[in-house]
């Protein structure tokens, strides 16, 4: 069994449009680093130049934020599920 992440619409084109990876488990961080290997064009929208996730994305394992966790160091196990979801913003 593997981790599975869920990769948004708007991220599918830098993936080969697939809607769903299998990774090694591990920890986030490691699980995006080794995606960003494999998609070097994901790993360009998803982390700023300094290496951190950008503002606008929000990451859940299984159903819980990283950022109440230990974000990139929250760890990933056997048939656990990363989400990528995207920030919405905008309007008058």
């Amino acid at each position: 069994m593997a981790v599975v992440v869920r990769i948004p619409t708007v991220l599918r084109p830098t993936t080969g449009n697939k809607d769903e990876i299998a990774a090694a488990p591990g920890t986030v961080g490691a699980v995006l680093e080794a995606l960003g290997q494999q998609y070097p064009d994901f790993r360009n929208r998803i982390t700023a130049d300094s290496g951190k996730l950008r503002p606008y994305l929000n990451v859940f394992v299984n159903d819980e934020d990283i950022r109440f966790a230990k974000n990139l160091d929250t760890p990933v196990n056997d048939g656990d599920e990363i989400s990528i979801i995207p920030s919405i913003a905008g309007g008058c």
